[in-house]
């Protein structure tokens, strides 16, 4: 793990949080995206050397509308930054770590990604990033 690349929050709707957490962070939002595959559309912060990603559901069957549901707003997870997504799969699975995906898919801000499943992390949703080359 090379750092925390970003921290993913949940929200109802972008429109009203991304010009709140503008005046949180005291940064303005510097890229939005959809990722339809996901059923989501977000905004990403620049915080230092980490982000903040707010998620918005595009569908009531998407992963955050569900989430939303369940906990309500708030950290959705917790992604790191990798240099080699694959070898980190292998060595995760490996130690026992249940991944959602096998392979890794294409995710927001040109990045390949994978999820570990919360139930073999503590109750923590974690992501694994890697800059697509």
């Amino acid at each position: 793990m090379l750092k925390i690349e970003h921290l993913g929050i949940a929200v109802k709707e972008l429109e009203q949080s991304i010009p709140l957490f503008e005046q949180l962070l005291n940064t303005p939002c510097y890229k939005t995206e959809s990722v339809a595959s996901e059923g989501v559309n977000t905004a990403f912060f620049q915080v230092s050397e980490s982000k903040i990603e707010l998620l918005e559901a595009t569908n009531p069957d998407s992963p955050i509308a569900k989430f939303i549901g369940k906990k309500g707003e708030g950290i959705h997870h917790i992604a790191f930054d990798v240099e080699d997504i694959e070898a980190e799969m292998k060595r995760l699975s490996a130690l026992g770590f249940e991944l959602l995906n096998s392979t890794p898919k294409k995710g927001a801000d040109n990045k390949l990604v994978c999820f570990l499943h919360p139930r073999s992390s503590n109750g923590v949703l974690v992501e694994l990033c890697q800059e697509i080359r």
